[in-house]
């Protein structure tokens, strides 16, 4: 393991409890401020060692409490072994047994005396999440507490099949200090009586298995695929809560086709968040209470139609809540000659999530006025679309919400400068970029499969659609981690990494430049003008080919923070499709129905 960590400017600015701002003016006045090891532009890191010994040589007063140093020494593993190392010190703090090297045990030890093991664990699991935030989707707090309140989790036998690193399966906590952790109060909040959770990842599972039991919870968490391997086969618990992975391609719709879980229909190969309801369906008691997020187009999409429109005329599907990013699914295993309801609550929530909780307990009251007929959406698509079934004297409020929605996401180009002439300057080629040492490229080893393990795999779809690494491989040799601010490419797609944590996936080429010479949003943009296309055996373009102007590190900057704005740009545009297609509906609805006019 290295023991030189590193650290950002963020972290620079809470050790010497100043802001961001003061970092950002010691770094110009100061020449002899340490220089970034790594990272990006936007975002450099720099020695620690390095760090304090510039503080202390200007007088600056800085802290680095217990908590940092030990974060720090297990960021210095590296981002594939960051996880497994965190969930070591969970095992260490659970059972005083461990693989961390002894001195590093000890400060963990240490830090877990001189607080508590929890609040020590949950800091450490804090920052974690932080580092690691495009990698790991974690359920927000507040849609999570609100999850475990409306299936009135308290006292029963809970159930995650997709448990992640345990955020629905964990009663609230405080969060720590950054500088001084304090001691928090695990008894706050609802309590079960037992807990159960699955997850994908060992290292996830582990991590969730050492937040419960520190908490004092009665945990059973495994690890392995809900899907193929179900680690509860035979259980029925009390309630169910899950957020479970979208867009997943290999659920195992070949393996499962006359699975007994598919009560309601085989969900479309195409369609794994229905999978994912009747796995929880199966797994609830009758009159338990199930709540899964979805992706708002499951409630929409045509090829669940059948399977949307069975679960109602069974009863079991009792709400669709839209959710800012997301839709919330309520439902409930019928007992047996239960007669099922003749309505279902539709709420549009994304501006309020407070009017959840009081629009479901009047349902279950059978005094809400925020429902639809279930006939009269089996008479047409099973559309059952929050913002389509909207209350008409909504719409207009709708609208102006969704409006505003929009043009905050909306992002401005660079102000670029038209010249009469293009610019006359020397250039180089990437070719040669590598052959002087300021770049060096990597792919993926050889047959390398994304498609299931525990490490994740930045693939050529996640570069194309700007979002986080969605594949899995195991661990082998020859993977290559991406460092913040490698440049990744793909035949259709250039990105500059502002994370770490994945490893690179087939089909992909990732250059690494030196960033005290080369600025790397200046190469993903002269990359992506000469096409995007990275194989250089291709016949028809050789990316080392590419060309260059040649430019101070100063003047590079420059040109990569208008490229970099046109890259924002872009994922601006692609949230505001989504965003744009609502906004029409609702304007077309509110000037038709009078609730708008020009």
């Amino acid at each position: 393991m290295s023991h030189d960590p590193t650290v950002n400017a963020g972290d620079i600015a809470r050790l010497a409890g100043v802001g961001r701002a003061a970092v950002s003016n010691w770094r110009r006045r100061h020449d002899d401020f340490p220089q970034p090891i790594g990272g990006t532009t936007n975002q450099p890191l720099f020695s620690l060692r390095q760090v304090e010994s510039w503080l202390r040589r200007y007088g600056k007063s800085y802290q680095v409490s217990l908590g940092d140093r030990v974060w720090q020494r297990l960021k210095a593993a590296g981002d594939l072994r960051l996880g497994e190392l965190v969930a070591q010190a969970g095992t260490l703090l659970t059972s005083g047994e461990s693989e961390l090297e002894p001195e590093l045990a000890g400060l963990v030890m240490e830090f877990a005396e001189r607080h508590d093991p929890l609040t020590a664990y949950e800091f450490l699991c804090e920052r974690y999440l932080e580092a690691h935030s495009r990698q790991l989707s974690v359920t927000r707090d507040d849609v999570a507490e609100l999850m475990l309140r409306l299936v009135r989790a308290d006292g029963l036998t809970l159930l995650d099949p997709a448990c992640g690193v345990g955020t629905l399966l964990l009663p609230p906590v405080p969060g720590p200090s950054e500088s001084d952790p304090v001691q928090t109060d695990a008894g706050q909040g609802w309590r079960p009586s037992r807990v159960l959770g699955q997850e994908l990842s060992e290292t996830s599972a582990a991590i969730t298995a050492a937040r419960l039991r520190l908490r004092g919870i009665r945990a059973d968490v495994v690890a392995g695929d809900s899907m193929r391997f179900d680690g509860f086969p035979e259980v029925k618990a009390d309630a169910v809560v899950c957020d479970p992975p979208f867009n997943e391609r290999a659920w195992g719709y070949e393996e499962l086709t006359g699975d007994p879980r598919w009560e309601h229909g085989l969900p479309p190969r195409g369609e794994p968040e229905l999978a994912w309801v009747q796995h929880c369906l199966t797994h609830v008691r009758p009159g338990g209470l199930v709540a899964v997020l979805m992706p708002p187009a499951a409630a929409s999409r045509k090829a669940g139609r059948r399977i949307r429109a069975n679960m109602l005329r069974a009863g079991a599907l009792r709400a669709v809540v839209a959710l800012p990013g997301s839709d919330l699914w309520l439902l409930r295993r019928p007992k047996a000659g239960e007669r099922p309801p003749s309505d279902v609550l539709i709420l549009d929530a994304t501006a309020d999530l407070t009017l959840v909780e009081p629009a479901w307990l009047a349902y279950l009251d059978d005094r809400s006025d925020q429902t639809v007929r279930i006939i009269d959406l089996l008479a047409d698509e099973v559309d059952m679309t929050p913002a389509r079934h909207q209350r008409r004297d909504d719409v207009g409020r709708a609208f102006a919400q969704a409006r505003d929605r929009f043009l905050a996401a909306a992002a401005a180009p660079p102000d670029l400068k038209v010249l009469d002439q293009p610019l006359d300057q020397p250039s180089t080629t990437l070719g040669d970029l590598i052959k002087e040492g300021l770049v060096s490229t990597s792919q993926a080893p050889p047959k390398m499969a994304a498609d299931g393990g525990d490490v994740a795999v930045l693939t050529a779809d996640d570069v194309l659609s700007g979002s986080a690494p969605s594949g899995l491989t195991t661990m082998q040799p020859g993977l290559i981690p991406i460092r913040p601010g490698d440049v990744v490419a793909s035949y259709s797609g250039v990105r500059v990494m502002a994370d770490g944590g994945a490893v690179l996936g087939p089909h992909l080429t990732l250059y690494r430049v030196d960033v005290r010479r080369l600025d790397p949003d200046f190469l993903a943009g002269h990359l992506r003008a000469a096409g995007g296309r990275v194989t250089t055996g291709s016949s028809r373009f050789d990316v080392r080919r590419t060309r260059l102007p040649r430019l101070s590190l100063k003047e590079q900057q420059a040109y990569g923070e208008a490229f970099r704005q046109l890259a924002v740009l872009e994922d601006a545009l692609r949230e505001t499709s989504t965003l744009g297609r609502t906004l029409i509906r609702l304007g077309l609805d509110g000037l038709a129905d009078g609730h708008l006019q020009p």
